[in-house]
């Protein structure tokens, strides 16, 4: 499973590649390639800046880039080819190339589950699943099993199925540690009640040891034809690049208490593998959904984005055509990046510790 996650990652970042004009880890056939149908599309002689390849590295990947900075570049630098020296536009859509390229990728891939495997359809049943009780815990001591289904809490009925039913349990766990809570659950044909009694977090919150989810089922739709295939492409598109949107506000808006759930590359391997050992349907949305992550964390304003760079030529636009001096674009794009670095890293680190695999081990 982890291989296809993997060729599902790596497929995703070749595309960024692919459109981004600095592709740094493509030979220049491909990026010539692209140039030419940018400029074809148009028509702004994109394909005039200058690149430059270096294939003494081709074996470790390749390289190609804007020699722009390069010290060693014998290019006079007020040659008008040079992408600093190209007008603010070009530059604009240089720069946004890769977040563009990501946005068509995930839809091609949405188009492609339509066509092959058809359109997920999500129904909407009473109630919240437990799909997994973690050994151990306050659940697995008190007989909550996997698969069963939350009806009610002390009583209470959960709204209509969806994310605030989850919630709702959520919140009402975190609110009695160590306090008796009376679940009605449905097991099989079954339905009864079962008490669990929250243990307490280090913060004096409780938990009970389990992932919930919106008691869903999914059902595929098959396209009649190839319109009604691209209709249905639209409107999930549509409908992921929402959730991606508003997952990001959320995290915005409540950062201290989704900071934690934050997470890089190796978690997000992980949540692939998880997902293609469940479904194998289900690597097409995860593939879709990490590229409109990638196309949305890449346009926000910050250094070492692409948005940075984008906030960076608009600041020249609204001075003018004045850009900022060159000493303080450098500082702000050298801090991004160093930020981005430890970031990664933290986040490499935490998520490998917070493998099942490794916990065993340190157990």
């Amino acid at each position: 499973m982890f291989q296809q996650v993997l060729l599902a990652s790596t497929l995703i970042l070749l595309a960024r590649a692919c459109g981004e004009l600095d592709c740094r880890d493509l030979i220049d056939a491909e990026t010539l390639a692209l140039w030419l149908a940018v400029s074809l599309c148009l028509k702004r002689e994109l394909s005039k800046i200058i690149m430059v390849s270096d294939f003494k590295r081709l074996f470790d990947g390749g390289f190609v880039g804007f020699p722009d900075n390069d010290p060693d570049s014998d290019i006079p630098p007020d040659d008008k080819n040079l992408l600093k020296n190209r007008p603010v536009l070009d530059r604009a859509i240089v720069i946004s190339a890769g977040v563009v390229a990501n946005v068509i990728f995930a839809y091609v891939i949405i188009f492609v589950q339509v066509l092959s495997v058809g359109l997920p359809v999500q129904e909407a049943f009473p109630g919240v699943l437990v799909p997994e009780v973690r050994p151990l815990s306050a659940a697995s001591r008190d007989g909550l099993l996997p698969g069963d289904v939350i009806l009610q809490v002390n009583g209470s009925e959960l709204p209509k199925a969806g994310p605030n039913a989850v919630l709702e349990i959520v919140d009402v766990i975190k609110k009695n540690p160590k306090r008796n809570l009376l679940f009605k659950i449905v097991r099989g044909k079954q339905d009864f009640e079962i008490g669990v009694t929250p243990d307490e977090n280090l913060d004096g919150t409780g938990k009970i040891g389990v992932q919930l989810s919106p008691n869903t089922k999914f059902s595929k739709v098959i396209p009649k034809n190839i319109w009604e295939a691209f209709n249905f492409s639209g409107k999930e598109f549509w409908g992921l690049s929402y959730n991606v949107l508003d997952s990001l506000k959320q995290t915005f808006l409540n950062f201290s208490q989704t900071a934690g759930k934050v997470s890089g590359p190796v978690a997000i391997i992980a949540v692939g593998a998880e997902v293609a050992r469940s479904n194998t349907d289900g690597l097409y949305q995860f593939a879709a959904v990490l590229n409109l992550n990638l196309a949305v964390i890449n346009l926000l304003p910050l250094p070492a984005l692409d948005g940075g760079s984008l906030a960076l030529v608009l600041i020249e636009a609204a001075r003018g055509g004045r850009k900022l001096p060159m000493e303080i674009e450098q500082r702000i794009m050298s801090s991004g990046i160093m930020a981005v670095i430890l970031l990664g890293l933290f986040l490499i680190v935490r998520d490998t510790l917070n493998l099942d695999f490794i916990k065993d081990i340190m157990l």
